[in-house]
């Protein structure tokens, strides 16, 4: 049963920008890989994110996930920081008051363009303070910047 149960990987970036990354998998050594492929999702250090291994404050006791180290983990972590930063892009269109679309993403930072010059910019750490409540969201997108990946291996 405990190969069929599901994983998760859930990712919070604070308001300060600061990120932790829960598993619910047991310490596998690849803990800072993990750190290290949310960072360049997100344009920030590796340092800034804090990697939790079997998580149970996040995901409890007898969940039912599957704990056991997975070959998997790596791409959900990428596909969960995917999510935060499509969010983010929302959320700093809302910002600029323009369409998220004509947003560039750039090391980091969700840049607004007019032209051929970069006029201004939003960091991920503007971003997960703006979506904590400093901005008016857009319809239908709660606060808060974080993200789930639930996957089978």
């Amino acid at each position: 049963m405990a190969n069929e149960a599901y994983r998760a990987v859930f990712l919070r970036v604070h308001p300060t920008g600061k990120m932790v990354l829960s598993l619910t998998t047991e310490a596998d050594g690849n803990e800072p890989q993990y750190a290290q492929l949310v960072a360049e999702e997100l344009g920030v250090p590796s340092l800034d994110v804090k990697v939790v291994p079997a998580d149970t404050d996040r995901f409890g006791n007898g969940h039912g996930f599957n704990t056991a180290p997975s070959p998997g983990t790596s791409a959900a972590v990428v596909k969960t920081a995917e999510k935060i930063r499509a969010k983010g892009q929302l959320l700093a269109g809302a910002a600029f008051e323009v369409e998220p679309e004509s947003l560039k993403w750039s090391n980091g930072a969700w840049l607004r363009t007019e032209g051929a010059e970069d006029t201004n910019l939003k960091t991920i750490e503007d971003i997960a303070l703006y979506a904590h409540g400093t901005g008016a969201l857009p319809p239908g997108v709660e606060g808060g910047l974080d993200a789930q990946t639930v996957y089978a291996d």
